[in-house]
């Protein structure tokens, strides 16, 4: 039962979007402040909870319970305890996960972009309350990840150090970043936005930055005086590169569906069926278990459910966990019925929310490329909301320039105008769209396949591509359309005359076999998303939702069945004008004359139920990392992704479901180009929901990114890759003599020999925990001689050496606001950067006395300012008035 103290506690439980931490004190779910959200300590368990605002309507909730590596049984437990119980107060509908130190799943890290950071004690080493802008601090971080990165607190000696990752030397009001000779950028560069976000979050902008490169430690003299003399003298070779984990398994080759119950008090766990799973075979008065072979373990629980199994369905992941001898950092997930993640629901064939509402409401429809009611687009109205261009699949209103080619004898011929639109399976064919968008040319490169072309002429279709992608300096999204699977946007640019034949050639001077009477089926309700397909000219092809067309050598029946409407009825008949100079006869199903089943070869059963008019809805799109930085590829999922999670050393996979899309950034190598398309083409082979492996891809490259790709991104920026925010840049800012160079700081005179402020007894507190030892020192005048913390530490050893470093504010730092109180910002920019829980998505009375509604970006730091807008203040500044408006009020800032 839930206390009357745990119901006042959940009485302070916010349901607005946003983030909210607790950590477990003496069995009590305490705070944490926004400025400590990121630090782990390793003794400690945390309650996380995570309400997003969905595009459309209604909000979703995820609860995670993190545990420590240090953690007790008993805080555990009571962890698992208040996240059922919050699940409860919740209505039951947030996605609970279970966390494990080092082990965290995409989407917890998702929510610290910046990196997580694990600190050494825990509650038990006495709890404190939160002291911000506290200096009197000494601690190293070894930083690992690229993606996804983690700051581990290690011993401040050179024997934690190795050359293959990156340390943090925090010194309060200094922190040095030593990169290891075989760390890249990528790692790099994570690691400088990891120590900015220290400093902006914990120092309040008061701390200054130093990097020092591991292969060229001579051209940082002074900073390597300063960590010689807290690190002590360097004896000796570095340890070697420590591995990265094993890479994450993105698909599994099986998944197993289990139903869980109790039995005469004994668990029982029962096999239901193996991938592909179905919705249907879950059951609303039951609990399931979902096993992805191992990497992960879902429990799914229906709204009928018994209340003890629903509560126990936390317990019950656990034990069957242990049953089946997994690692008990194995990712578990509990949902309840109708608030289902994406991921879960990527594991069933299809999936049908119950009562589900169009984020675009019913004027857009996207459901079965098929069946998609698309209207004519306002070419500007597509170019100024790419999420309607994302989910229509359409760039433009297909009005721009075509030209194609066929491949023959392995070369590309033009083909005549007169014939654009028809497809013969025995080709294979280049096609390019050309169109313009801001004043500026865009090319898209479909590359058709045939499906009975030869794979010489497949593989020379690629290579051709590659030669007029060349031309046009790689501007061309390059797409690969499998016969019979061509994306909404191609049916379009063919206005309502793409017919696909079966077999044969178009080659000039060959002629096609007569294989007597032809029959096509014709789908579409207008121009833009028309097309006929033939199929085998027997009566069980025959369907009574489509249209057909039967050509034989003396007349043309256009066959309309039951279910087809006026629309597709009016397309028929302009495709037949398309595909046949005879004479047409309109056939009725059920009114078929002796001729027509004769020229099918008889009479036959077919497809007749009536279409089920509720379109299939979408699946939430995702986004992963292939990169082989690491001396092997691999795919990593990007959870809760972002444009920024967008990596110009990598290839990226994005699944819409409908389409794959491969972003390539401008640095990434040929091998993971190469490797992306085997792998995009294995992702959907051994998918669980059993994928269809010929869904067109689409091949983007950074810069060049169409609005069907940048639709599914929030406040896509177009501007970010026109520089400030590479490794090298930053390197070059924080490199600045006019930002470090100022104010000189002896070391023997800093906060470092002082108690923390508001503290007693000595140590720091990082926002959000207990205290550390404190360092202890011994000054002999100019002299600094560190001195261990305890008597095991190498450091009794490290020389004696005279230190001062060179430290200034930084030129864009102001004073930070306590949370409230009156804030006057000068034309200069000088005023008081605030806490963003203050100003977003609050209503004007709500604000800071002083803070002005319409330019609340101005009171974020630099590090919010990006992370809320995706952006730097300098890009947003160049962008139009309107652009800036809808960031703004994506980001809470309206």
């Amino acid at each position: 039962m839930m206390s009357d103290d745990n119901q006042d506690a959940f009485r302070n439980v916010s349901q607005k979007p946003g983030l909210q931490i607790w950590t477990i004190n003496n069995m009590q779910m305490v705070a944490i402040p926004a400025q400590g959200f990121g630090n782990f300590f390793e003794g400690d368990c945390y309650i996380v909870l995570c309400i997003s605002q969905n595009k459309g309507s209604g909000q979703s909730a995820d609860v995670h319970y993190w545990i420590g590596n240090s953690s007790s049984q008993d805080e555990q437990g009571a962890a698992a305890i208040y996240v059922t119980q919050l699940d409860e107060h919740l209505g039951g509908s947030p996605v609970q996960h279970r966390e494990v130190q080092g082990n965290e799943s995409p989407r917890f890290r998702s929510y610290f972009k910046n990196g997580l950071i694990y600190k050494k004690g825990g509650v038990a080493s006495g709890f404190h309350h939160v002291d911000t802008n506290v200096y009197n601090i000494l601690r190293l971080l070894h930083v690992k990840g690229r993606k996804h990165v983690t700051a581990t607190e290690v011993e401040v000696s050179w024997n934690s150090v190795n050359n293959g990752d990156i340390f943090l030397l925090d010194m309060g009001k200094a922190i040095v970043q030593w990169n290891g000779p075989q760390s890249n950028r990528r790692e790099k560069l994570k690691a400088v936005l990891l120590a900015q976000d220290i400093r902006d979050r914990e120092r309040g902008g008061r701390a200054q930055i130093g990097l020092v490169e591991g292969g060229d430690e001579k051209d940082s003299p002074e900073l390597m005086k300063v960590m010689m003399a807290v690190l002590g003298q360097r004896n000796g070779q570095l340890k070697e590169a420590i591995p990265d984990d094993k890479p994450d398994q993105v698909q599994n080759t099986s998944t197993r569906l289990y139903h869980v119950f109790e039995n005469s008090g004994n668990l029982v766990v029962q096999e239901v069926a193996t991938q592909p799973l179905t919705q249907d075979l879950l059951h609303s008065s039951d609990c399931y278990i979902v096993d992805q072979r191992g990497s992960s373990v879902m429990v799914w629980k229906g709204k009928q459910a018994s209340k003890k199994e629903r509560q126990e369905a936390l317990n019950r992941a656990v034990g069957y966990i242990k049953a089946k001898n997994y690692p008990s950092s194995t990712s578990v997930k509990v949902m309840s019925e109708g608030g289902e993640s994406a991921m879960f629901k990527h594991l069933f064939k299809s999936w049908t929310d119950k009562g589900q509402t169009q984020g675009l409401g019913t004027t857009y429809s996207m459901g079965k490329i098929a069946k998609v009611e698309q209207v004519k687009f306002d070419v500007m109205e597509l170019h100024a909301r790419p999420e309607l261009a994302a989910q229509q699949r359409m760039v433009d209103d297909a009005s721009g320039d075509v030209k194609v080619w066929r491949i023959e004898n392995l070369e590309v011929a033009e083909v005549n105008p007169n014939t654009y639109g028809q497809f013969y399976g025995g080709d294979c064919y280049l096609v390019l769209y050309t169109y313009q968008m801001s004043n500026q040319r865009q090319y898209i490169l479909y590359m058709w396949q045939g499906r009975h072309a030869t794979k010489d002429e497949i593989t020379a279709c690629a290579y051709q591509a590659v030669n007029i992608d060349n031309k046009y300096n790689g501007a061309p999204v390059q797409v690969r359309v499998v016969m019979g699977k061509e994306p909404r946007h191609f049916l379009a640019i063919f206005k309502g005359k793409l017919v696909i034949f079966e077999g044969g050639t178009g080659r000039p001077g060959v002629v096609n076999p007569d294989g007597g009477a032809r029959l096509f089926q014709v789908r579409g309700t207008n121009e833009l998303n028309t097309k006929a397909t033939e199929v085998l000219a027997r009566a069980s092809f025959l369907n009574t939702n489509d249209v057909f067309l039967l050509k034989t050598h003396h007349i043309c029946y256009l066959w309309y069945g039951k279910g087809c409407s006026g629309d597709e009825r009016v397309m028929g008949r302009a495709m037949s004008d398309v595909l046949s100079k005879q004479d047409k006869q309109v056939v009725m199903e059920g009114q078929e004359p002796a001729e027509f089943w004769v020229a099918l070869g008889g009479k036959a059963p077919y497809a007749c139920d009536k279409r089920l008019q509720r379109e299939e809805p979408p699946h939430s799109p995702r986004l992963f990392e292939c990169s082989n930085q690491i001396g092997n590829f691999r795919m990593t999922e990007v959870d809760d992704y972002a444009q920024s999670d967008l990596d110009e050393e990598d290839v990226m996979l994005l699944d819409t479901w409908e389409e794959i899309f491969l972003w390539v950034g401008n640095l990434a190598n040929q091998y993971e180009t190469k490797e992306a398309w085997n792998s995009a083409q294995e992702y959907l082979r051994t998918h669980p929901a059993g994928r269809d492996p010929d869904a067109p891809m689409v091949f983007v490259k950074q810069g060049y990114e169409p609005p069907t790709f940048t639709g599914w991104f929030n406040a896509w920026d177009p501007h970010k890759w026109s520089g400030g925010n590479s490794y090298e840049e930053m390197k070059k800012k924080l490199s600045d003599p006019a930002s470090l160079s100022q104010i000189t700081v002896d070391l023997n005179s800093s906060n470092l020999n002082k108690s923390p402020v508001g503290g007693s007894g000595g140590g720091y507190r990082a926002p959000g925990g207990p205290t550390s030892s404190p360092p202890v020192y011994r000054f002999h005048g100019g002299d600094l001689s560190p001195r261990p913390s305890t008597p095991t530490s190498p450091s009794t050893q490290r020389a004696q050496t005279s230190v001062s470093m060179t430290l200034s504010p930084s030129p864009s730092f102001r004073p930070s606001s306590p949370g409230g109180g009156t804030v006057s910002p000068s034309a200069g920019g000088s005023g008081m950067y605030l806490d963003p829980e203050l100003i977003v998505n609050k209503s004007p009375s709500e604000l800071p006395q002083g803070v002005d509604p319409g330019q609340r970006e101005d009171y974020l730091s630099d590090v919010a300012f990006e992370n809320l807008l995706g952006t730097t203040r300098s890009d947003f500044k160049r962008l139009p008035k309107w652009r800036q408006s809808d960031m703004k009020k994506k980001a809470g800032l309206f």
